[in-house]
């Protein structure tokens, strides 16, 4: 039998307008979810639209997965 995973994503930007990403906000996503059982599948970096006006800011899509109980 195959095992089954569930997966999570979390998108994390710096801030409204530009800015880049920092380390210590990235490694405390990751270390939250390792306390919760998640693995670290894929980084993935993207265009995050934010609330105000047209464009985006520089952010990362992080994909979590686990094994289903």
């Amino acid at each position: 039998m195959a095992a089954r995973y569930e997966y999570t994503v979390a998108e994390i930007r710096e801030g409204m307008i530009g800015g880049k990403m920092s380390g210590d906000k990235l490694e405390k996503v990751l270390n939250q979810h390792a306390r919760e059982g998640w693995q670290l599948k894929a980084i993935t970096s993207v265009e995050v639209k934010g609330r105000i006006g047209p464009g985006g800011v520089e952010g990362v899509l992080v994909t979590f997965e686990r094994p289903v109980a």
